[in-house]
């Protein structure tokens, strides 16, 4: 299994990014904590603050689906429903 890297973008409803970071930022600790994850750092565009960025790294792909499939991840989505207006997300390999 090779290391995964996740790049998730998250841009908040601009009447809505205190709400949105403060749910973003729940996620922190208790994913760190899940098996697999290398690191899992939350970023905030500088010019705006409705983006949030999310820098990941996985020891695999199963353990980061385990991850997406995790309670607080559905508890994220309830909380912020119609709060974000865009969300992206890719995964990325290590080619060099």
């Amino acid at each position: 299994m090779s290391k995964l890297t996740i790049v998730a973008n998250i841009k908040a409803n601009p009447d809505q990014i205190n709400l949105v970071k403060a749910e973003l930022e729940k996620l922190i600790d208790i994913t760190r904590a899940e098996e697999g994850c290398i690191n899992y750092d939350l970023h905030q565009d500088n010019d705006n603050p409705a983006h949030f960025m999310f820098y990941e790294n996985w020891e695999s792909r199963e353990l980061w689906q385990t991850h997406m499939n995790a309670p607080h991840l559905s508890a994220y989505m309830d909380a912020t429903e119609g709060a974000v207006a865009e969300f992206t997300l890719n995964e990325l390999s290590v080619i060099g």
